[in-house]
């Protein structure tokens, strides 16, 4: 009777256990096929490689923009060298005290000065300098009243400069600042005022005219504030904020704006000496297409805007006061076909990037027939200037970077500059000796 007792205890104690393997082997065997089906099946939220909407293309290239490279930048500049002044704060680092120094849309002369600092065409030895830089910084002193960037001093303050480098160092007085370099990123470039009256009246500083100037002012035709050895640059737009644009917006394929413009756009332009805002273009585009369902146009100011632009087909570029826009640079890199209305305008690195191949150009007389020349756009070569707006390398060449790659905005100007070394006085003497 024990014996039969004890045998069915462990009878019984063989089937608890025997049920107790099969609950843990089949909690595994559950566990493991949940685990697997996630991991197979989950997709991250992030654009997608292998989805091509209509703009991934400039979308992928921007997001995946190299950082570094394995080679030195200046291996495809024929050598160059450029000094950069160590200047005292007051011309330049006093003014990063407000941050929107460095990221306005003539923030390029503070871009451009850091990614100098950074690069290997940078030479610590004058002598050997084929250029040398000069980094002041005059859009910083932003107006008390309305924001914007007042550059009354602008004139004085390089002057003064030019007076200090002048007394330390022999360089300029040998070349008369010939082989020296300045940026001035503002609307009428070096002429240094916002008004193209009084900007054209005073025109370049005759301390700056043998100079080279980097500016974002540039047309085609004679103008008194291109008389200066210049290179057109593009505006700055933070690659940061572009990136971030793309993405946190919702990358579907989908470009559902026909048109857009966000900006100024006055019902009934004032007359400033002789001279409406956007010769009244920007107004044509109100009251004629305001209420066409085609254009998407707004006149106040949305800090997500470039949203706005990687939603849009065709992003309008109209003049301002001046001919050039930010708006060129993030239609491009945003994958927007830029619509430009600026008759004569000289747009930057034409080099690189092939502007007739991408975007649209419309007179300005011609401003009233926009729609009826954008609708003839989308419906026959649309296609072409999207496949080619999307090449990466266009979008490098517009965007300026703390660290200089091969191909983005400093690179081109730098490029440009070997364009230009003729005025080196390094090189000649190397080459007389």
């Amino acid at each position: 009777m024990k014996l039969l007792n004890h045998n069915n205890g462990g009878n019984r104690n063989r089937g608890l256990f025997c049920y107790r393997y099969f609950k843990w082997v089949l909690w595994f065997s559950l566990s493991f096929y949940f685990f697997a089906s996630f991991l197979f099946n989950h997709k991250p939220n992030t654009i997608s490689k292998t989805t091509v909407p209509q703009y991934s293309k400039a979308s992928r290239a921007l997001i995946e923009y190299p950082e570094t490279q394995n080679h030195r930048v200046s291996d495809s500049l024929n050598g160059l060298k450029i000094y950069v002044y160590d200047l005292p704060s007051k011309y330049n680092s006093d003014w990063l005290s407000n941050e929107r120094c460095s990221n306005h849309l003539f923030a390029s002369e503070v871009a451009i000065h850091k990614a100098l600092l950074n690069s290997d065409v940078r030479t610590f030895d004058p002598f050997e300098a084929d250029f040398f830089f000069v980094p002041v910084y005059v859009s910083c002193n932003f107006s008390t009243v309305n924001g914007f960037p007042a550059i009354g001093h602008a004139r004085s303050l390089i002057s003064s400069a030019i007076k200090l480098i002048s007394s330390e160092f022999t360089f300029w007085n040998r070349s008369s600042g010939s082989d020296h370099i300045f940026v001035a990123s503002h609307d009428f470039g070096s002429c240094f005022h916002t008004l193209e009256d009084v900007a054209m009246a005073d025109g370049v500083p005759e301390f700056l005219r043998k100079s080279i100037i980097l500016q974002t002012f540039g047309v085609k035709y004679d103008h008194p504030c291109q008389k200066a050895e210049h290179i057109v640059i593009p505006p700055y737009i933070s690659p940061e904020s572009v990136r971030k644009t793309l993405a946190t917006s919702d990358v579907n394929g989908r470009r559902d704006i026909f048109a857009f413009f966000r900006g100024k756009m006055e019902v009934h332009p004032k007359n400033v000496s002789g001279r409406f805002y956007s010769k009244k273009v920007r107004t044509v585009i109100l009251k004629k297409y305001g209420n066409d369902r085609r254009f998407y146009l707004r006149r106040h100011r949305f800090i997500g805007y470039q949203s706005e632009i990687l939603r849009s087909t065709f992003c309008l570029c109209p003049l301002g006061w001046a001919p050039w826009s930010p708006r060129l640079v993030e239609s491009v890199v945003l994958g927007c076909v830029p619509v430009i209305i600026a008759d004569g305008i000289d747009l930057p690195f034409s080099s690189a990037v092939p502007w007739s191949e991408i975007s649209v150009t419309v007179a300005e007389k011609d401003v009233g027939k926009l729609g009826t020349i954008l609708e003839n756009v989308a419906a026959t070569n649309l296609s072409t200037i999207q496949q080619k707006l999307w090449d990466p390398r266009i979008s490098r060449a517009l965007l300026f970077h703390d660290r200089t790659v091969e191909g983005d905005a400093t690179w081109q100007v730098l490029h440009a500059l070997t364009e230009k070394l003729s005025r080196s006085h390094h090189r000649s003497r190397v080459l007389s000796e």
